[in-house]
């Protein structure tokens, strides 16, 4: 007997195609049925995963706004805490002074020494140094002045706010802007000749 494909048919054997047809009975619709299974099994995993797993447009919205909110407010205060910084004053030298005088007011000599700071805000401080050390000599000298020229009232220890008033303004007058915002002593001694 003839297959359909023509080809004779041996007693006993079977050929590739008979054993296909004939091994897809009970054995093959069972394999079948298994990776239909298990592809299955594997399509509702994935679902539920993705179910599960894979947020909400409406919780990936208030994910990156809360993520939005804490980034701007880390730069908030960043920016403010920079900002104080660069508002800080700090101490400035402005030298030590040693002078000998006389007081308009007296015949007296008097010897003065003075250890003076200046007040500047952080962000001056690279301009100040800068143009401390192009006008020094003219600072320096005004200083001077303002001591020699100060009466013994003014050179009293009770009573340095004026002095150190004259000392800020011709100061500030010397240099480009107002850096300094206030003068101070850290020594000082007035000492009778």
């Amino acid at each position: 007997m003839a297959d359909e494909n023509n080809e004779p048919e041996v007693d006993g054997e079977e050929t590739p195609q008979s054993s296909a047809a004939g091994g897809s009975g009970a054995g093959g619709s069972s394999s079948r049925v298994l990776i239909m299974a298990f592809v299955g099994v594997i399509v509702l995993l994935e679902t539920a995963m993705f179910f599960f797993l894979v947020p909400s447009a409406e919780d990936v919205s208030a994910l990156a706004e809360a993520k939005l909110i804490k980034s701007v407010q880390e730069l908030d205060v960043e920016s403010a805490e920079q900002a104080t910084d660069e508002n800080k004053p700090i101490e400035f030298q402005l030298g030590r002074y040693g002078e000998i005088f006389s007081p308009h007011d007296t015949v007296k000599n008097y010897r003065v020494e003075i250890d003076i700071y200046g007040l500047i805000l952080t962000k001056n401080e690279e301009k100040m140094k800068e143009q401390f050390v192009e006008k020094e000599g003219r600072l320096r000298n005004a200083i001077r002045r303002k001591i020699r020229n100060s009466s013994m009232e003014e050179l009293n220890e009770n009573n340095h706010g004026m002095l150190e008033r004259r000392i800020l303004t011709e100061c500030n007058h010397l240099l480009s802007e107002d850096m300094l915002l206030g003068v101070g002593f850290k020594a000082y001694q007035l000492i009778e000749q």
